[in-house]
């Protein structure tokens, strides 16, 4: 098997394995028990919090752990809501977000907020001028994701980070698909919500973070007692942040020699795509402005699904549901107004740390021999 599906979820990191053992075992204590077993565990979240923020480049009473991106995101947009309601209803984000920015935004609206969903271009990406003005006297948040899970693209969150400060509104991005991958510094990109999740760079399922400026209340997602300062109530699952923690120190001390690695075997694989469908292949997403281990292609004459199919043991991804007697384009590549007959093509490989140029090659391969041939006739 040959695993090119690093954004679907990565396997974890031995080192991430190691670091979180002793707390499934014998450092087994509940953070806010004030006997030595609790003093131990308690350390560890610290020492945890204290590697997140290292990643982030915050501080660490501005990071809070949760069970993943989908609740930070919910934690991001629905607290923001419900805590701003009396000062507006209004909230910015884009067509191409994950569901879980997508769905608390639906579920806003039936509580009588309004949401403005941004178009992208061809290459799907959101134009501050659209943001800028899309901005209402009610607008209380813009959450716009900083790389997209399908095809890559790095959004300008900076800009529109600088642009939502100026303006007094909250500023929230998904970064779960860029932390780890591209620098993520929440001052540098000027937001004030930022979205993680472990199991995108190397740590167990079932762990993320919310960064949450300091200054910004949030009522809070999940009520209960005070842990996480007050903002996230549940006893911390410590042998998962323990894992997250060390998942994001290495991937900052490690982030350029990644950077490298990826951008080599993902153009590696694009360059030799091109020569072997030639006009054939399509590339989805920005040629440039993307995150280094993505590639999302369409192969015309091919539908996603069946052609993976015929490369069983090739793990990767489709986003769109086409096949012979159905299509259903992916909302990302429709809002980026992708023609069908390219959508329906569309294949998203994803790379990570340990993609070797054999898996590379092995899949080519495969394809040459399997798929080449179709695409010919």
């Amino acid at each position: 098997m040959v695993y090119l599906d690093y954004n679907a979820t990565t396997p974890v990191d031995p080192r991430v394995a190691e670091a979180m053992g002793p707390f499934l075992h014998e450092q087994f204590g509940n953070p806010s028990s004030l006997h030595a077993y609790g003093e131990h565990a308690k350390q560890a979240v610290d020492k945890a919090r204290e590697q997140t923020a290292g990643l982030l480049g915050c501080h660490t009473d501005e990071i809070v752990f949760t069970s993943g991106g989908s609740e930070s995101n919910n934690a991001a947009i629905k607290g923001v809501a419900f805590t701003l309601r009396q000062k507006g209803f209004h909230i910015i984000t884009s067509q191409i977000e994950h569901s879980a920015v997508i769905s608390p935004c639906k579920f806003l609206e039936q509580l009588g907020f309004s949401v403005t969903y941004l178009p992208v271009d061809r290459y799907g990406m959101v134009s501050v001028t659209d943001v800028e003005a899309a901005i209402q006297p009610t607008t209380i948040l813009i959450s716009i994701m900083h790389a997209n899970n399908e095809v890559g693209t790095i959004q300008p969150i900076q800009a529109i980070g600088q642009l939502a400060r100026s303006r007094g509104i909250l500023m929230h991005t998904d970064a779960a698909q860029s932390a780890g991958k591209v620098p993520t510094l929440v001052e540098d990109l000027k937001v004030d919500l930022m979205t993680i999740a472990g199991h995108k760079f190397y740590a167990p399922k079932g762990i993320g973070a919310l960064y949450i400026r300091r200054g910004v209340q949030l009522e809070p997602l999940i009520h209960g007692a005070g842990h996480e300062s007050g903002r996230r109530a549940g006893t911390e699952n410590v042998p998962l942040i323990v894992a997250l923690g060390k998942a994001c120190e290495l991937a900052a001390n490690e982030l350029d020699s990644r950077w490298g690695h990826l951008l080599t075997m993902r153009d590696h694989l694009h360059d030799n795509l091109k020569k072997m469908f030639g006009q054939r292949l399509h590339l989805n997403g920005h040629p440039t402005e993307r995150v280094p281990n993505t590639l999302n292609v369409s192969i015309e004459g091919q539908f996603g699904q069946e052609l993976l199919k015929k490369i069983p043991e090739v793990a990767a991804s489709t986003g769109s549901a086409c096949h012979a007697r159905s299509h259903e384009m992916s909302h990302v590549l429709r809002a980026m107004g992708v023609p069908e007959r390219v959508g329906c093509g569309a294949v998203r490989f994803s790379l990570g740390q340990w993609t070797t140029v054999s898996d590379i090659e092995t899949l080519l391969e495969l394809l040459q021999l399997r798929v080449l041939p179709a695409s010919v006739t």
